[in-house]
């Protein structure tokens, strides 16, 4: 070994020593300590300056020794800045002030989307509903063609479908009928189920509209199942939901999957029923679609429809919620804006 070898040696077992012992009294103590060894002039700068004096066959385990070096400087160093935090009265560390304030723990708080349709269904478990659910990417059977909508059906054209593949065609779903469909298949008789659920449809963004949805559907399914029993569910719902002074009324409608069908509204909540731009003056506002079973339907499932009867209605749920909570654009539930979501913390 080199004469200067021997030397840097003995310097760099005298830097350990030193670092070893080093014991920070201070901030400006931990400071000098990083400035001398781990500084930018400090002196591992200098010893690995030092490696193109070393022979070619030491340079190797003359850098693991320096690399050695460092690491037991880095860490002192790290130790004696956490000794400076844990210690009163010291720069950067501070005694417990038990007299303060405890720090605010912020709480989130529930989507009016997920608030509405937890209120949905607690209403309808009430009188035996159960929930059913189903997959969000459908074949065209379940989305359309049990629904009593055959291809080149003209109720098609109702829904504009985002198709992920054709030819056997699979859909993001349109609606949670598709779940009704499976449920009914399986032919566990009665039937007596609601079906919350995202749906999705190929629409422009507006106000009023959106590319994706939440609805709830039900289902009920039994011997001697009559519209009275379907009018009589829903005026329960609307009490429930909306308060016993909200009025209700149906009209005759079209539905391919239900014969009878009946649009159901509500009298507006924003004016009383004396008409504004929400309700367009009519003092009305559709909330749900609703109507018998079609006996097709039935059959395409396995069921008699000389035996069993049923009625299904589905509502979204951005409507109700809209209506319950006076929200005037459908694209604030999508937006994540904070200062939207706040406003329903006291609500959870």
């Amino acid at each position: 070994m080199s004469s200067y070898m021997e030397d840097i040696t003995q310097q760099i077992a005298a830097y350990k020593t030193e670092i070893a012992a080093f014991r920070p009294s201070g901030e400006a103590a931990l400071e000098a300590f990083r400035v001398r060894f781990l500084g930018s002039k400090g002196i591992l700068k200098e010893l690995f300056a030092g490696m193109k004096t070393v022979a070619p066959e030491q340079r190797k385990d003359f850098g693991l020794v320096l690399n050695e070096l460092k690491q037991l400087a880095e860490e002192q160093y790290h130790n004696g800045r956490e000794q400076l935090q844990d210690r009163p009265g010291e720069s950067g560390g501070r005694e417990a002030d038990h007299t303060l304030p405890a720090e605010p723990q912020r709480l989130g708080a529930r989507h009016p989307i997920s608030l509405v349709r937890s209120r949905i269904i607690s209403i309808f478990e009430k009188i035996g509903f159960s929930i059913a659910e189903g997959p969000e990417i459908e074949d065209d059977w379940h989305n359309f063609s049990a629904l009593n909508m055959p291809e080149n059906h003209p109720a098609r054209d109702m829904q504009d479908t985002f198709y992920v593949a054709k030819a056997p065609d699979w859909v993001l779903r349109t609606h949670t009928s598709s779940v009704q469909v499976r449920v009914m298949e399986q032919g566990k008789l009665p039937i007596r189920i609601i079906c919350p659920g995202r749906v999705f449809r190929n629409e422009t963004i507006s106000a009023r509209a959106h590319c994706f949805f939440h609805q709830v559907e039900g289902l009920y399914i039994d011997e001697n199942v009559s519209f009275a029993d379907l009018k009589q569910t829903l005026y329960y719902f609307v009490q429930e939901m909306f308060g016993e002074e909200s009025r209700v009324r149906f009209r005759p409608s079209y539905f391919p999957f239900t014969e009878p069908s009946a649009e159901m509204d509500i009298s507006c909540l924003i004016c009383g029923g004396k008409g504004c731009s929400v309700c367009k003056q009519t003092g009305w506002v559709e909330i749900l679609g609703c109507g018998m079973v079609h006996p097709r339907l039935l059959e395409n499932c396995g069921i008699d429809s000389r035996r069993y009867t049923g009625f299904a209605f589905g509502m979204g749920i951005e409507r109700i919620t809209m209506l319950k909570y006076q929200i005037r654009d459908l694209r604030l539930f999508s937006e994540n804006d904070v200062r939207f979501l706040k406003q329903f913390e006291g609500a959870v």
